[in-house]
């Protein structure tokens, strides 16, 4: 397959309105023109990226001949999107996630190897130095929600336990919140831990429940303005590390849910989605922990990490 630098112009394809044939070779100059300025880019790679994104994006204000009213439209979201944006909070991820780019990216990036488990979206609420945790322990602090015990292996693709895996989960709350969505700096519903010898692991976390992305914003009022509801489909964050394997970010949804085929940012895979079993409060905790009369849930998760090998390499590199 042709590389995009190698590809016929794009602009070629673009089916437009009936114009002149001078107006055509107007915009066509231009396309080459902009494209020829990045010929003397020293890094190949980004050579390829600016020539391949000058040639699309040319050729979307072309294919839908974008009025200057439309452009100043699309400047003013980009700057909201922008200003929006903080430290707990990435608006152009959302966006992202909302055109399904970034699961495309972790398509292209995470390819299918043997078992391995599968992909999904990072997305924008991950904290580094999350506090650490036992097995068994308890991620969801003074979170509210039903108590979820979480237990599961990490194997590599030839059945082999993954001793010591990092494993580190996320989720929001029964509010539909993370924790760095308050502000008053709490931290809860986060935690890492490490696997036992024999690749095992547990934790007491939250039943997942659905929540909507942060659409007080610009991607928010995209979604509204399209028709397109902003709420995901439950789920529990996961990214799982090991010596010599590929780095799993993925979630784990909740069978039954309604919005599993219909999730704002196209996270669901089949393959994850996992059966949260209810249980009575009179059902003793696996630990023997005191539930103080709660009913609570379980769900088992059994990881694969695809060997280092396997990470998808960029186009051009070695």
């Amino acid at each position: 397959m042709n590389s995009p630098t190698n590809s016929p112009d794009l602009a070629a394809d673009v089916r437009t309105p009936a114009i002149s044939a001078e107006q055509h070779k107007r915009e066509e100059d231009l396309i080459e023109e902009v494209v020829a300025s990045f010929d003397q880019t020293p890094d190949p790679r980004l050579k390829q990226l600016t020539q391949a994104l000058t040639r699309h994006l040319h050729a979307f204000v072309r294919e839908v001949r974008l009025t200057e009213a439309e452009w100043d439209q699309a400047i003013a979201f980009l700057t909201a999107a922008g200003d929006i944006t903080d430290e707990h909070r990435q608006e152009f991820i959302l966006l992202s996630d909302v055109f399904g780019i970034s699961m495309q990216t972790v398509a292209m990036n995470n390819e299918a190897y043997a078992n391995a488990t599968e992909a999904t979206v990072f997305g924008p609420f991950f904290v580094e130095d999350a506090p650490l945790i036992e097995i068994g322990g308890d991620i969801a602090g003074d979170a509210p929600g039903q108590p979820c015990w979480v237990e599961g292996s990490v194997k590599d693709t030839d059945g082999n336990p993954l001793a010591g895996a990092r494993i580190e989960v996320w989720e929001a709350d029964d509010d539909g919140f993370y924790d760095v969505q308050y502000t008053d700096g709490r931290v809860a519903g986060r935690a890492h831990l490490f696997a036992d010898d024999e690749g095992n692991f547990s934790f007491w976390g939250l039943t997942p429940t659905p929540y909507p992305i942060p659409y007080d914003g610009p991607v928010g009022k995209l979604l509204l303005a399209v028709g397109r509801s902003p709420y995901r489909a439950s789920h529990l964050h996961f990214m799982v590390s090991a010596p010599g394997t590929r780095t799993l970010v993925t979630h784990i949804f909740v069978k039954g849910d309604e919005l599993l085929t219909r999730d704002s940012v196209f996270g669901v895979k089949e393959s994850l989605i996992m059966k949260f079993e209810q249980q009575d409060a009179s059902v003793p905790a696996p630990d023997g922990r005191d539930l103080a009369g709660a009913d609570w849930a379980r769900t088992r998760f059994d990881i694969v990490l695809a060997p280092a090998a396997a990470a998808a390499t960029t186009a051009g590199a070695e």
